[in-house]
């Protein structure tokens, strides 16, 4: 189903064909992000990632790049995040040497125009206020700069406007270099496409891209101790919340348990949070889970936003929704009918060309190797609740909880005593 080659330079290629499409994506992982960002450069990740959009040499206006793609009925798009940032377009499979041309043009010949770049830095510092004056974004950055404690794994991707009005552009030329190395880029393809052709068009737009020995990722610890709390005191109508304890990095094989406690609180409206906390008690129109799994660490939380009266009953219903994890064990039908829900969105994730992509290039570039869906979903049948119990016992402690709070309050203290299992 899928096929992999290393170019000399160490590029990675992997790919599947689609049969039954007539689409075909192409995916550039760098495992770069803002983990390895200096302090004083945090968010030029993402600053480059906005700034190869801005014009070429062959195509110096930025409408240029994007008419190339759209021109076809194409998609282009990149994201970062905190280990890696990723480049893609989806074409029409007969435009798959376009797909390439214009991405490998981004990422190779940008001119970084100074007029452009002060743009996109004023773009960007807009966009980290929108987050500071939305609350149900906001929260989320302070919980991860409240679990990790200074360590650049919980600072936000997008930096600060004080670092992104700061990075010039000789700094964003130079993290490209050094940064965008060959053996961390893995090129994936899917769709209505050939290995070889994939194979071809990968030397020629990326065969000659030069090695680099800088190392800039910094390893994280849990220095945790005792519970945490963060106000932000804010004259909202709505309080809005997190709670999070630090998890197992995706490079445990216990990774498989921690995604199954994920999906039992938090997947779908049948899930325990949801049907708990919304719909038994009705503290909350919106609460739900998500782990982060990174290469060392990880970090579990929990969101809700409610009324600033009903703050405290929430953050109890929550907490008992740990503690039940811990105290019994998930009961067969749960954990059968749970096991169920993830099967079916692996499945009916893997339709499209994009999907499919994304399947094999982040697997290639966060484990090295790739597992189909029936290798994936044994690993999930073959969680038990014995284990899950286990795990939550871990993870849900005391001494590891933190609280975030955005909302109407003023004392930090009254919050700390509720942290408690």
């Amino acid at each position: 189903m899928y096929q992999k080659t290393v170019l000399p330079n160490g590029v990675r290629v992997v790919t599947s064909r689609m049969d039954h499409v007539r689409s075909a994506t192409l995916i550039l992982y760098f495992r770069v992000g803002s983990r390895y960002e200096s302090d004083d450069q945090a968010g030029i990740s993402h600053f480059l990632e906005h700034m190869v959009f801005k014009g070429t040499e062959r195509r110096p206006d930025p409408i240029m790049l994007t008419q190339e793609i759209e021109g076809v009925g194409g998609i282009l798009n990149a994201a970062t995040s905190r280990e890696s940032t990723n480049y893609w377009v989806k074409v029409p499979s007969a435009h798959l040497a376009r797909a390439f041309d214009v991405l490998a043009d981004m990422l190779r010949h940008s001119t970084f125009d100074p007029e452009e770049l002060e743009k996109e830095r004023f773009v960007i510092i807009e966009e980290i206020r929108g987050i500071h004056d939305t609350p149900d974004d906001l929260i989320h950055d302070v919980i991860d700069e409240l679990v990790w404690d200074g360590q650049s794994v919980g600072r936000p991707v997008i930096g600060s406007v004080d670092t992104v009005s700061a990075i010039s552009r000789e700094d964003l030329i130079t993290y490209l270099r050094t940064q965008y190395r060959p053996d961390r880029l893995v090129i994936a393809a899917a769709g209505d496409i050939h290995h070889e052709q994939v194979v071809e068009l990968a030397e020629q737009y990326f065969g000659d891209l030069p090695a680099s020995d800088v190392n800039t990722f910094v390893q994280a610890e849990v220095r945790q101790q005792e519970p945490r709390v963060r106000l932000l005191t804010r004259p909202t109508e709505q309080a809005h919340l997190c709670v999070a304890v630090p998890a197992l990095p995706y490079t445990d094989d216990r990774r498989y348990v921690q995604e199954m406690i994920d999906a039992v609180l938090s997947s779908g409206m049948s899930s325990r949070l949801f049907q708990e906390i919304r719909e038994r008690l009705g503290l909350v129109y919106e609460v739900y889970g998500y782990f982060r799994e990174y290469a060392d660490v990880g970090q579990g939380v929990v969101y809700a936003g409610t009324d600033p009266a009903r703050v405290e009953q929430t953050i109890e219903a929550i907490l008992r929704e740990f503690d039940k994890l811990r105290r019994e064990p998930v009961p067969a039908d749960e954990l059968e009918r749970t096991k169920e829900l993830r099967r079916g969105r692996i499945v009916m994730g893997l339709e499209d060309s994009r999907a499919v992509a994304a399947w094999v290039g982040s697997q290639e570039a966060v484990f090295g190797e790739i597992l189909t869906p029936e290798e994936v979903m044994a690993r999930i049948d073959a969680v038990t609740a014995e284990q899950i119990q286990e795990l939550a016992t871990e993870l849900f402690r005391p001494d590891l909880l933190n609280l975030a709070i955005v909302g109407p309050y003023e004392a930090e203290s009254h919050f700390r005593s509720l942290l408690h299992l």
